[in-house]
């Protein structure tokens, strides 16, 4: 390593040409920092300005400040084939816009509040929703989610945090419309048990036409009642169920009524770690109209 660095700038050069790049840079382990900043060192190059795209949405982003996560790609597909026409989103997560963009370019949202405390990703955030010609579009909130001052506005709510979303959960609820409610798109890492083969989509959606999903009592409502309980792991049955009586219990306290959840879908997105997968729980969430 010491006589590869006495090298330097020859030898990344070299390596450059042979890759046919103009830019190099050596990637480690990112961060536990909270805001899983990539340490990446730029070995060739003036900057670590990027660009990629995916699915016909242009990101750019500074790879030395900034990471993308690739294995995220079914649930950045999946999002922008949502229904959100004329909806209002809540992203709480937003990073460089990985599901901020999908809703507004591909999903037609009406309109979308990115929420991002890491400032070399807000600014990632603000380019690209220029680059895509959606920036009317969305308002960006810079800072904790937790503090957010929105209340009373949304359609949807993406809660795209892993191992967990849990500290965002209050403020979805109260960004939520109260009036109406909406869907929650709820990421957490669930532990599971080994077992046969992992099924990528696992419950019908509600929103592509089928009434397959189960409400506020567990209990799975319309269609394929035996084959919903069975197609997906009981770990992750029971992690969505008890996430929708939380949800409930969030939603009545702060609105001093009672309100009803429905699962409508349990996405898997990736294999995390050994037994742990990466879930998405889609949660339709409606207060409770007066008999």
């Amino acid at each position: 390593n010491v006589s590869w660095e006495k090298l330097g700038l020859v030898l990344w050069e070299t390596v450059a040409s042979a890759l046919g790049a103009q830019r190099l840079a050596r990637q480690g382990k990112v961060l536990p920092d909270g805001m899983r900043s990539p340490r990446v060192t730029l070995l060739l190059g003036q900057d670590g300005w990027v660009e990629h795209v995916d699915n016909g949405i242009r990101y750019t982003f500074d790879v030395t400040k900034c990471m993308f996560s690739p294995g995220n790609i079914t649930e950045k597909l999946r999002v922008a084939s949502l229904p959100c026409s004329g909806e209002v989103v809540v992203d709480l997560y937003a990073g460089i816009g990985y599901f901020t963009l999908p809703y507004l370019v591909h999903a037609a949202a009406a309109f979308v509040h990115a929420c991002e405390w890491n400032s070399h990703a807000v600014e990632a955030l603000q380019r690209n929703l220029v680059l895509n010609g959606v920036q009317d579009r969305c308002q960006v909130h810079h800072g904790d989610s937790r503090q957010l001052e929105l209340q009373d506005v949304a359609d949807r709510v993406n809660l795209g945090l892993i191992p967990s979303s849990e500290e965002g959960w209050p403020v979805a609820c109260r960004v939520l419309k109260k009036s109406t409610g909406g869907v929650l798109h709820i990421h957490h890492n669930v532990e599971t048990l080994p077992a046969p083969a992992l099924v990528q989509t696992l419950v019908p959606r509600a929103e592509q036409g089928c009434l397959e999903q189960a409400g506020s009592d567990g209990e799975v409502e319309d269609c394929g009642k035996q084959t919903l309980r069975a197609r997906i792991r009981p770990e992750w049955w029971r992690w969505a169920e008890a996430t929708g009586a939380r949800i409930r219990g969030l939603l009545a306290e702060l609105h001093r009524q009672p309100w009803h959840t429905s699962i409508l879908h349990i996405e898997a997105v990736k294999s995390y770690a050994p037994h742990v997968h990466h879930l998405v729980l889609d949660l339709e969430c409606r207060p409770v109209l007066p008999a």
